[in-house]
C-alpha cells in the first residue's frame, strides 16, 4: 500500500490569542517556506482565525486543519479538527468527549506543567487497571467478575495523543515525563512548537505517515486526524533549533518585513512599535543580567 509522510506543527498561536503576535497569513506563508505541510492555529479559547487559516491553507500549498487550545476546569487541551469552540471550564473528560462527538482529536499539550495550565496526571481520563483487576464486591477472587450493565469497565473517552515534546519547555524534565506517560498508556506522541512568534513556528513538529495516498497533494485534514488516532506519528524537535533553523531565523525577519510592506503602512507602523517595545524589553533584561553578573564577580574578588 502506498503512503506518504507529512510534517505538521499542531500547536501554534496567532494574534487572535491574547498572547500571540502574528497574523495567520504570515504564519501560513512562513510554514510553507520552511517546508511544513500543515500548521494548526490553536489560539486560546477562540477559533475564528483558526477556521479562516484552514480555509486559506490550500492557497499556500498546505493542508487545512482548524483547532483551538481550550481552557478546561483541569488545564489546557488541544481540540484539533473541530469547527466550533468547545465549552470552557468543563472537566477534562467531558471536554474530550465533546471533541470526539464532533469528529476531532484531543491532544494533551505541555502536560503536568502547572505554570502554563498543563493538566495534572490524575485529571487525564485513562483506563483504571485497578478496577479491572479487583473482584466485584461480595465475590471471592475465584468467582467470575460481575460487570455492571450500565457502565462497562474501560468505557471512557480517552485522549488521542500526548504532546511529548513541547519546544517551549525550558528543561527536558516535563517532556521526559510526558513521554513516560504516553508510553505507559500507549498513546501516540506528538511534537509542537507552541509558537507565539513567527520564528518559532516549526521549531518542533510531528511527522505523520498517511497510508493509502499517492502524494502529499492528496492528503486531507481527515487523513491527518485518522493517522494521529492510529498513532503513525514521529516526534521531531529539540529545544535548540531543528533542521529548519536557518530558514527560521534568517527567513522570518525578511518575511515579516515583506508581509507588512504588502499589507500597508498601518500594520507596518504597528509592527514597528511592537518591535521597538520588544527590543527595549530585551535591552532592559540584558542590562539587569549584566548588573547581576558584575555584582557576583565583584563579590568573588572582594
Amino acid at each position: 500500500m502506498s503512503s506518504v509522510t507529512v510534517s505538521i506543527d499542531p500547536h501554534v498561536h496567532s494574534d487572535e490569542s491574547y498572547d500571540g503576535h502574528e497574523p495567520i497569513e504570515l504564519i501560513l506563508e512562513h510554514a510553507a517556506e520552511i517546508d511544513l505541510d500543515a500548521v494548526v492555529i490553536t489560539d486560546h479559547d477562540v477559533i475564528g482565525e483558526s477556521k479562516r487559516a484552514a480555509e486559506l491553507a490550500p492557497e499556500y500549498g498546505l493542508i487545512g486543519i482548524p483547532g483551538v487550545e481550550v481552557s478546561t476546569a483541569d488545564g489546557h487541551l488541544l481540540a484539533i479538527g473541530v469547527e466550533r469552540m468547545p465549552p470552557r471550564r468543563k472537566p477534562y473528560d467531558e471536554t474530550v468527549a465533546w471533541i470526539h462527538e464532533r469528529g476531532g482529536v484531543a491532544i494533551v499539550p505541555h502536560p503536568f506543567q502547572r505554570s502554563r495550565h498543563g493538566v495534572r496526571e490524575r485529571n487525564i481520563p485513562v483506563p483504571d487497571a485497578g478496577d479491572e483487576a479487583a473482584p466485584a464486591v461480595g465475590d471471592s477472587a475465584s468467582d467470575p467478575p460481575v460487570v455492571d450493565d450500565v457502565a462497562e469497565i474501560g468505557e471512557i473517552d480517552e485522549v488521542d495523543a500526548v504532546e511529548t515534546f513541547n519546544a517551549w519547555l525550558f528543561t527536558g524534565y516535563r517532556n521526559r515525563r510526558a513521554r513516560r506517560f504516553a508510553a505507559e498508556y500507549d498513546y501516540p506522541g506528538v511534537a509542537a512548537s507552541d509558537a507565539h512568534h513567527l520564528e518559532y513556528v516549526g521549531r518542533a513538529f510531528t511527522e505523520v505517515e498517511i497510508e493509502g495516498v499517492e502524494s502529499v497533494a492528496d492528503v486531507t485534514g481527515a487523513h491527518v486526524l485518522d493517522a494521529i488516532r492510529d498513532g503513525t506519528t514521529t516526534v521531531d524537535g529539540r529545544r535548540a533549533p531543528v533542521r529548519m533553523a536557518a530558514k527560521h531565523y534568517v527567513g522570518a525577519a525578511g518575511r515579516k518585513s515583506g508581509y507588512y510592506a504588502r499589507t500597508g503602512a498601518v500594520r507596518s507602523a504597528s509592527a514597528a512599535r511592537r518591535a521597538a517595545v520588544e527590543t527595549a524589553a530585551a535591552a532592559r533584561a540584558a542590562a539587569i543580567q549584566g548588573t547581576y553578573r558584575a555584582a557576583r564577580i565583584l563579590s568573588w574578588v572582594t
